[in-house]
């Protein structure tokens, strides 16, 4: 026992080493080229006739990022930003679809606006661990940096401290705010807007930057089109007015560019992170009366309809704003960019070699890059003869790229500047292309050393689950359920639609229970079997909240709750009821603990007037959670308040909700410590005698009441229909490892069926500050953790209960016969000691074998899970989806491996069962 203990304690630990090497293979830093770019010779000089760099067009830039600003919420029939869109008409304003590539998350889109460079997706990561300073720009080459550079070169900043992160000690002025108060409409936008008029009157800055929060949190709790989205996208035209009138009337402003963009859009359920159209097509528009000039021949209508999904007029590439800016307020092109500068901007030179000579600079610095990048081909300028003809590799397919540029640049005949100007857009498209398609610089052998550890601890969790004799049909359904989650793993619409799966299975698991009872006195009553009820219940479960990519956003439960008439009157009183329920089963644990300190006989069971005091004792508590859930959804998601009480409404918004989340924790941590003494009182007068596992309940019930907390308003009945779930499995006869097969499956189904999936934009911020007023990584990484895990959680730990009903009906020893026998009362005693010792001893023998069971189950599920993710990204490294599909998937499987595994199902579960047992 000792020695399999050994070897799935091994496993455990091997699981989150496995993790860290393949991740340091698969997510390493891009190298990038350090210090700051600065004008050099082209070459051609004297054939082009260049003394110096073309004139810049604006001296002062203000640069306006409205988080999630999707391209429709400007370009629209239905957007709220008529000024806008008035601009575009009348040619002061050129529009653009920037196509913002995966992650669609905040840093990574700034980085690639700033740098022209693609990031990492481990900026995924670093996105969410605010303290992070490894992700700085400070010493990488950005426009805000050649900016900086220049000589009396100011920056000031308001909005999203993203900025402050990525840009350390940088600006002049700044005000950040935090992106994560996904709940704050409206403050977190106010605290930009209060200092645009003062700005706007300061001449001393040379940039000014303004991130803008609100539409996006609007987006992650109602959805793109909830009704408070029009009002916002007015309340950002508005700003775009003040700003933009600004410049038109202020002589120190008149050569401003004020450029309008999104870092990212959102899908159709209001999130981000993926690859979806509305994720990757955020709005960018180029404003300024000077636009005149470059648009004065173009009759541009809006608003338009799209050309395909989220695609209004021309799509540039997101990175293309970095190169576009250089050229525009003149300054050297940033060493790492990937962008090319915009065609419809070169216009605003009259001298057709004024445009050559800004393209060259693009060109240049591009070429840079392509020479590291393939060493071998041949960049020379000097014409040559090259064989362009043949199976070209990338790297010789960019080098005849360039030696066409060089044709061209080289002619002694006089050729239109156009075509000098198409060559070198079809050198700069070409290895635009190549080089943000390249692979990332992975490193191979890490991959396969971290695949083969995960493969390592499945082994040794194999190893330590030897002792069982027989294979079972519950563990020939677990091994079939792991065969098959497995082969899903290497295909993308399996990944991105993997609740499926879990749905199925679930219900073809019930379907097996009940076939398996139907030589049973059970099977008479079909209707009302447990595992019919089982899949009724799943049923209305599975469809509760839809998800995945296909049918996000589709009619489910949650939005027949907005939408119907009395939706939020239905909505709350199932939201009453199970509040009610966990108040019901809070009190008699409370009434357990009151009667524990009145007659600490262990068999003395609780009266009414126990019981009545524990439920005064417990209501206070679940009244201020229920009250905290309505205020927090009256300011979180008001439409779901609809109907309910106005006078009730408004008395709630008047409460601080930092402070009603504080008192629930302390009310739970309060009553979770008078329960544990109260149990300490009865196992001190059992003198060591096992208990009934009472004290793992109560704890069980109370860490349901804090799940319920951590869980947003629409799903908080689910756990009504979990706990109507647990009642039907109680009533099953199910094997240790049945009831291991049942914990896994209703753990990942649940997990879906709150509105999860294998995207990074399913991960719900809402609850992440409950009873925090300030950013604390720990705090909020563990909370984002239990909300969006929480389901999960319920079901992992009510599974170690089942495991402990499994074998209590053996632990109670039964004396009654050998106290019957007519025997010598010394010998009696006797023989009684000996048997209640063996049967102990046996007892808890079964019981570390039981326990050793599931958590080996558990983790040669975990570690073959993970090693086949790691087995997937590594095999797809080169995949289109590996970014947008299976980089995602392999961070959701590091979580539900590391935190989900490692805290929940062997920590806290090994809590719970030291109790069920003790």
């Amino acid at each position: 026992m000792a020695a399999r203990g050994s070897l799935l304690t091994l496993a455990n630990l091997l699981i989150p080493v496995a993790v860290l090497v393949f991740a340091a293979g698969f997510f390493p830093y891009k190298p990038f080229m350090p210090g700051l770019a600065t004008y050099g010779p082209l070459g051609w000089e004297e054939k082009m006739g260049w003394e110096k760099e073309p004139e810049a067009q604006f001296d002062k830039l203000v640069f306006m990022v409205v988080d999630a600003l999707r391209s429709d919420f400007v370009f629209g029939k239905d957007s709220g930003m008529k000024f806008v869109q008035s601009l575009i008409r009348d040619g002061l304003a050129v529009p653009f679809t920037a196509h913002a590539t995966s992650p669609t998350i905040t840093m990574p889109r700034v980085k690639a606006m700033t740098t022209g460079s693609v990031p990492s997706f481990l900026d995924v990561i670093l996105n969410f661990l605010e303290s992070d300073t490894t992700s700085s720009l400070a010493k990488q080459d950005t426009w805000l940096a050649q900016i900086n550079a220049k000589e009396g070169g100011k920056l000031v900043m308001y909005g999203d401290d993203t900025w402050l992160k990525l840009f350390p000690g940088f600006f002049e002025r700044a005000d950040g705010t935090s992106s994560f108060f996904v709940s704050d409409f409206t403050e977190v936008d106010n605290n930009v807007t209060r200092h645009v008029p003062d700005e706007m009157l300061n001449d001393d800055w040379n940039a000014m930057i303004m991130h803008y929060l609100g539409l996006d949190h609007i987006g992650h709790k109602t959805g793109p089109k909830g009704p408070q989205m029009i009002p916002k996208q007015t309340e950002m035209d508005q700003i775009v007015k003040q700003i933009y009138d600004a410049i038109d009337n202020e002589d120190h402003l008149s050569n401003t560019l004020f450029v309008l963009c999104g870092d990212h859009g959102m899908n159709d359920g209001g999130n981000h992170g993926g690859s979806s159209p509305g994720e990757t097509s955020p709005a960018l528009v180029f404003m300024s009366p000077k636009m005149k000039k470059i648009t004065e021949f173009r009759d541009r209508a809006s608003p338009i309809e799209p050309k395909t999904h989220f695609d209004y007029y021309k799509t540039v590439e997101q990175s293309d704003i970095a190169p576009t800016l250089a050229g525009l307020l003149g300054f050297p092109i940033p060493r790492n960019n990937l962008g090319i500068f915009i065609d419809d901007f070169l216009y605003f030179w009259d001298d057709g070699m004024d445009r050559v000579r800004l393209l060259m600079q693009n060109a240049r610095q591009m070429k840079a890059i392509v020479e590291a990048t393939y060493p071998s081909a041949n960049f020379k300028d000097e014409v040559q003869e090259m064989n362009c003809e043949k199976q070209l590799s990338t790297g010789e397919m960019l080098a005849c790229k360039w030696q066409h540029v060089a044709q061209v640049m080289s002619s002694v005949a006089s050729l239109h500047p156009q075509m000098r100007v198409d060559y070198l857009y079809n050198f700069l498209r070409n290895a635009q292309d190549a080089m943000s398609t390249t692979a990332s610089n992975y490193d191979v052998s890490k991959l396969y050393m971290g695949t083969l550890l995960a493969l390592v601890a499945t082994s040794l969790s194999l190893i330590s689950l030897r002792k069982t004799r027989t294979f079972s049909s519950a563990a020939a359904f677990y091994s079939i359920t792991l065969l098959l989650h497995g082969i899903s793993m290497f295909a993308s619409s399996y990944v991105e639609e993997e609740h499926g799966f879990w749905y199925l299975m679930t219900s073809t698991w019930f379907i097996y229970l009940l076939i398996r009872d139907s030589q049973s006195e059970w099977f008479l009553w079909f209707l009302v079997h447990p595992a019919v009820m089982l899949m009724y219940l799943h049923r209305v479960i599975r469809s509760w909240n839809q998800t995945g990519q296909k049918n996000a956003g589709a009619p489910d439960i949650v939005h027949a709750f907005a939408t119907m008439t009395f939706g939020s009157a239905v909505l709350w009183s199932f939201i009453g009821a199970t509040y009610l329920d966990i108040t019901t089963r809070l009190a008699r644990h409370v009434a357990r603990c009151i009667a524990s300190f009145i007659e600490p006989d262990p068999d003395f069971e609780p009266t009414d007037t126990h019981r009545m005091m524990g439920t005064s004792i417990v209501l206070p508590l679940s009244a201020t959670a229920f009250v905290f859930k309505l205020g927090f959804t009256a300011k979180d998601a008001p439409e779901l308040t609809n109907g309910i009480a106005e006078g009730l409404v408004e008395w709630v918004n008047t409460l601080d909700l930092v402070g009603l989340a504080r008192m629930v924790f302390a009310g739970l941590a309060l009553t979770a410590t008078s329960v544990i003494l109260g149990e300490l009182v009865r196992a001190r007068a059992r003198k060591g005698k096992q208990g009934g596992g009472h004290l793992a309940v109560a704890l069980f019930d109370l860490t349901t009441l804090f799940l319920i907390t951590q869980t947003k308003a629409q799903n908080i009945p689910l756990y009504l229909l979990f706990r109507l779930q647990t009642v039907f499995l109680s009533h099953l006869d199910l094997s240790p490892s049945a009831i291991t097969t049942t914990t896994l499956l209703l753990s990942h189904s649940s997990f879906f069926a709150t509105g999860n999936n294998n995207a990074i934009s399913s991960i719900d911020l809402s609850n992440a500050y409950n009873g925090i007023s300030g950013y604390n990584i720990s705090l909020v990484g563990l909370l984002v953790f239990l909300s969006n895990w929480a389901a999960p959680i319920y079901w992992a730990l009510f599974g170690v209960l089942l495991l402990g009903s499994h074998g209590h009906f053996a632990r109670n020893f039964d004396t009654a016969e050998l106290d019957s026998r007519d025997w010598v009362a010394k010998e009696r005693e006797h023989l009684l000691r000996l048997a209640t010792q063996e049967k102990e001893r046996v007892q808890k023998r079964e019981d570390t074998w039981t326990w050793m069971q599931h958590v080996g189950l558990m983790t040669v599920w975990t570690s073959a899970s993970l090693a086949v993710v790691m087995a997937a990204c590594t095999v797809l490294r080169s995949h289109l989806f590996v970014w947008s599909v299976f980089s995602p998937k392999f961070l959701m499987q590091v979580v539900w491996g590391v935190a989900f595994h490692g805290g929940v199902t062997v920590g806290l579960g090994g809590l719970i069962w030291w109790l069920v047992t003790w």
